[in-house]
């Protein structure tokens, strides 16, 4: 069974992904990770040159391609919000909204030239759209976590919600 954590950018999906994996015995797996692996290119420069459209449609596919294994996935931010590629991880896996404060994420992100979006929005802008994904994540989900914790805790949040959704395969 596959794994996917969504929510918004810094809310800790990698950190917490990585525990939980860990802790399940899984393998783990980076949607961004995969993507700039397979480009041999950053993200922002993906986006500088092939565009945010380009990143979606192979954000979109990567998470086509991980359902099914024995994973857990970070996937990046905007993964969840396109309603086919979600009801397609809802399908074939489990979906977890890793649900932190904005101010949290906020803090996290602010200064990283690594997240085109983050870098070139201001605190209103990310606020705004942060106000926008939050109800697309909560119903393209299968379960809601709150990241309130340290990231073992909040991994161990995780294993808790997954284990209690019916037929999960841990």
């Amino acid at each position: 069974m596959t794994i996917f954590l969504c929510g918004f950018m810094g809310c800790g999906k990698t950190t917490a992904g990585r525990i939980t994996a860990r802790k399940l015995g899984l393998r783990y797996a980076d949607t961004d990770e995969i993507i700039v692996k397979a480009q041999g290119m950053t993200i922002p420069e993906i986006f500088e040159k092939k565009g945010e459209r380009f990143f979606r449609d192979t954000e979109a596919e990567t998470v086509r391609g991980l359902c099914g294994k024995k994973l857990v996935v970070s996937c990046g931010g905007g993964a969840m919000l396109n309603s086919e590629t979600a009801q397609y991880a809802l399908s074939h896996g489990i979906v977890v909204f890793l649900d932190v404060p904005f101010e949290t994420c906020y803090n996290r992100i602010k200064n990283d030239r690594n997240r085109p979006i983050a870098a070139a929005s201001t605190r209103d802008e990310l606020l705004e759209r942060f106000e926008q994904r939050h109800l697309i994540y909560l119903n393209n989900s299968t379960v809601r976590v709150m990241g309130l914790g340290s990231p073992n805790e909040n991994a161990q949040a995780i294993i808790d919600a997954v284990k209690g959704v019916r037929n999960a395969d841990l």
